[in-house]
């Protein structure tokens, strides 16, 4: 309900804009795939959203699940308030299914094993939820595309590889190729059916195709990317390979090319193969392909072709670097970069769009491609974790997303199918960004926020272990739109990036230095502790916790840091061993007397879920009072408590550490919840930051945790003066 009322609110807003104001892409909807399940059925099983489809009214969307065996149907009539339809069960793994007519034909994988592999296409009436019809394709199927006028399949039958065997290179038979499958009175012609062999067309395992991903164009001619051969084929209207060509290589530059725990955007790469995934004709003459790569290559990129091999446009790392900009780049898994899986060509307005998917980094990037020689970026969109597939509707100005990875099982979010309106009005991604800084300012997982006591262009922020090589303290301008980050400074050691720190606070020492707690975990050999840094970022003061701390200890430990005259505040996460159930400390470090104490802050009851508990995630003195963030570790709709509280100092009297310690009243400022909602998308976990700059308005951050199980959003946010 509150996503249809954010809708209402925008598209109101959006007629009182005027002619000129810019089309935008903004997500109103996000469909949790496990809702799906009909009753009875367990909602724990792992359920995804791969490849997803539109019916030709763009009314219905219908989505492959391989894990549930199914199709998914959602319906869409509202966009802004996706229903479900059910599962319709297609006796094996759906790899893509897809709209002709009323019905829809899903290519099924049956195999029992990589070296005998089998599958069907399936015709599924919506209507009747049941599989009405099946054509054996005598392989493995991956990628199913339909004419234009609806009068056939193309089917790349891949008989995939196992990547068990020989470190998963190719050869390994037997051989993939492409069908062509008629469809007459809205079936398929199963006696009609035509087989197009690949062999000997790549010069890398040429005996072994393995065709990825097809696509046609008006004319009736296919285009079918060979991700493991690294080679592309287009397929005339007869059914006869018409050309074929290497999908070539790429020199990279200015990239991050190590898992190491820092942003560092200048290693090179020589000839990585492009190794594409999805394809998609432009026009007559063109086709882009996204580089996802395989077990030789990725080039991070997405390029597009004319059918004759000429590459016309090479985007090398130039979307990476955006990406990167928003805070998404996957150092924990940068071998690939932000991996380019899926791509979309559509006409809104008579304007040809061109759509890009990064399943790493789960965003998608929206490209003007009225010139297919200079696509030109509009915007990244916000989707789940690992978008998988996309759809564009422009008949509704609406594009869908499909994303796969279900986290449940680490207590985080299902898959997702998200919706996104195009409209008049103002991009709602990003909230913050580095975009324009030079050079590029990486970023992730902002887990502490202070402001500046004079200047309400200037907040800092604190990345958390993400970046554990290189904990940096970033300066935000949060006066531009959207917020900007201008700097970077790591905090260093003797000279040396900083090691074993978790920074999750900060808070400025009023003379150009910093206060910055790191919240530690005995496992790893990471301290509990309090450092001073100096304006360049040197560590000149460590403060340890003391023995009577440490005795009790456990793995949560300091989520925020702010100074309150010569005491230093510190919220602990979770209560320790000595802290009653439900009751967590607020240190006090008397920087003068270098004396300690504490007070009880007393947490909300966890919802009723395994795993589930509450915690606090940052301190900040504001006027009379220390502001909190208390949540909990849940995600989506599990969220219920994640609010903004506070404490008045006048009440505030630590006592020693080892007595009885006073229990402070809390007063609930806000409620988080809503805020976090109004993006349409999922709610996050983890609302980490939260300060009030010199004009006196509040800001919150989200913590994206460097996109690992996570979507990589960052939501900054301001919620107006703080009295």
């Amino acid at each position: 309900m509150h996503f249809k009322l954010c809708l209402t609110s925008a598209l109101a807003l959006a007629t009182a804009l005027p002619a000129s104001a810019e089309m935008v892409f903004n997500r109103v909807a996000s469909f949790p795939t496990p809702v799906n399940m009909a009753e009875g059925e367990d909602l724990a099983r792992e359920t995804s959203a791969e490849i997803v489809s539109a019916s030709e009214d763009g009314m219905m969307l219908v989505y492959t699940d391989s894990p549930l065996r199914v199709v998914g149907l959602v319906d869409i009539a509202d966009p802004a308030a996706p229903k479900p339809l059910g599962n319709i069960d297609v006796g094996g793994e759906p790899t893509t299914a897809v709209f002709v007519g009323g019905m829809i034909f899903a290519g099924v994988n049956t195999s029992e094993s990589f070296t005998a592999p089998s599958g069907k296409v399936a015709a599924v009436d919506p209507a009747t939820k049941a599989v009405v019809a099946e054509c054996d394709i005598g392989g493995q199927p991956d990628s199913v595309a339909k004419a234009k006028d609806g009068s056939f399949l193309a089917i790349a039958v891949e008989n995939e590889r196992d990547e068990e065997v020989n470190d998963g290179v190719i050869p390994q038979m037997p051989a993939g190729y492409v069908v062509k499958l008629p469809i007459k009175d809205g079936a398929v012609d199963c006696g009609a059916l035509q087989k197009i062999e690949l062999l000997g067309l790549a010069a890398v395992a040429g005996d072994d195709p393995e065709p990825e991903y097809v696509d046609v164009n008006e004319a009736g001619e296919i285009v079918v990317t060979l991700q493991e051969n690294n080679h592309v084929v287009v397929i005339g209207a007869d059914g006869v390979v018409s050309s074929h060509f290497s999908a070539g290589a790429v020199d990279l530059t200015g990239i991050d090319t190590k898992r190491d725990g820092r942003m560092d955007f200048t290693g090179e790469k020589a000839g990585a193969l492009r190794e594409p995934d999805a394809v998609k004709w432009i026009d007559a003459d063109h086709f882009v392909m996204a580089n996802e790569g395989d077990y030789e290559g990725g080039s991070r990129s997405f390029t597009i072709f004319k059918r004759d091999g000429t590459v016309v446009y090479e985007a090398g790392a130039s979307l990476e670097m955006a990406i990167a900009a928003l805070g998404h780049y996957p150092d924990h898994r940068n071998s690939k970069g932000v991996e380019l899986e899926s791509v979309e060509v559509a006409a809104f307005d008579g304007v040809p769009h061109l759509f890009v998917a990064s399943e790493r980094a789960s965003l998608v990037a929206v490209y003007d491609l009225t010139d297919p020689t200079a696509p030109v970026l509009k915007q990244l969109l916000p989707s789940g974790v690992s978008p998988e597939g996309l759809v564009a509707i422009p008949s509704r100005n609406l594009l869908a997303t499909a994303n796969e990875v279900d986290l449940r099982g680490d207590g985080l979010a299902p898959a997702h199918v998200m919706v996104f309106a195009r409209a008049e009005g103002a991009a709602a991604y990003p909230t913050i960004t580095s975009e324009g800084s030079d050079p590029l300012i990486g970023w992730a997982a902002l887990s502490g926020l202070a402001a500046d006591p004079a200047d309400a262009a200037k907040m800092y922020a604190v990345s958390d272990s993400v970046l554990s090589a290189a904990p940096t303290i970033y300066t935000i301008d949060p006066t531009q739109t959207p917020a900007k980050i201008t700097a970077a400074m790591t905090v260093t050691r003797g000279g040396d990036a900083a090691q074993k720190l978790d920074l999750e606070g900060i808070v400025t020492d009023g003379e150009g230095g910093f206060w910055v707690a790191s919240e530690g975990r005995s496992d790893r050999l990471v301290p509990h502790a309090i450092y001073h840094v100096d304006a360049e970022g040197a560590i000149d003061k460590e403060i340890p916790l003391p023995e009577a701390l440490l005795d009790q200890e456990i793995r949560f430990g300091f989520e925020g840091i702010t100074k309150v005259g010569d005491v230093l505040w510190m919220a602990v996460q979770m209560e320790w061993q000595d802290d009653p159930k439900g009751m967590t400390k607020l240190l006090a470090y008397n920087t003068a007397e270098e004396t300690w104490g504490a007070v009880h802050y007393p947490l909300e009851a966890p919802a009723e879920a395994e795993g589930a508990w509450v915690g606090l995630s940052e301190i900040t003195a504001h006027g009379d009072y220390l502001y909190l963030i208390e949540r909990d570790n849940q995600i989506a709709g599990n969220a219920k408590v994640k609010t903004l509280t506070r404490v008045g100092l006048a009440d505030l009297k630590p006592a020693e550490l080892g007595s009885t310690l006073p229990v402070v009243t809390k007063e609930v400022v806000r409620d988080l919840i809503p805020d976090l909602a109004k993006t349409g998308g999922v709610i996050a976990e983890k609302v980490e930051g939260f300060a009030v700059d010199a004009a006196g308005n509040g800001w919150l951050v989200t913590d994206n945790d460097g996109t690992n199980d996570n979507s990589g959003e960052t939501m900054f946010w301001s919620i107006g003066p703080v009295n």
